[in-house]
């Protein structure tokens, strides 16, 4: 008489490929989250950066709104960002812009907060919750 095989799992081999599943994930996930979090910011720089380009540019003109694309980061699509231009005082060397994350936005609740670039290059960040925000280097590193 023959006798046939079935190969299948074990309850054992099914709960051990769960557990390890569930380690990557526990680290995966996390990274990911800070990842896009860093990518976000990055584009928030990037976008001061544009419209600090253009408003130097139109410095005789009084600028003081920007045009649409440069108004948000990231410069095409659903923003995460809105950018304003504020008015120059003796702090800020004749302007500085503001990028302030959506509050429904991913970002909403991020600690870097509000992201601040003025004329002089001095570059800053203001907590949304009204708390500490980090030190501007960990908000604005780009490497």
């Amino acid at each position: 008489m023959r006798r046939t095989y079935t190969s299948a799992f074990t309850l054992l081999e099914l709960m051990i490929a769960l557990a390890i599943a569930a380690t990557l994930a526990a680290f995966a996930v996390p990274s990911y989250r800070n990842h896009v979090a860093r990518t976000h910011r990055i584009d928030a720089a990037s976008a001061l950066y544009r419209a600090a380009q253009f408003v130097e540019g139109a410095a005789s003109d009084g600028v003081s709104t920007l045009p649409p694309g440069l108004d948000q980061a990231p410069q095409f699509g659903t923003p995460i960002y809105r950018l304003h231009v504020l008015p120059a005082d003796d702090a800020n060397g004749g302007y500085a812009i503001e990028a302030a994350p959506e509050q429904s936005g991913p970002m909403g609740d991020d600690p870097c907060g509000t992201f601040a670039l003025d004329a002089t290059g001095l570059r800053s960040n203001r907590s949304v919750a009204g708390g500490a925000a980090p030190a501007s280097s960990e908000c604005w590193n780009t490497t």
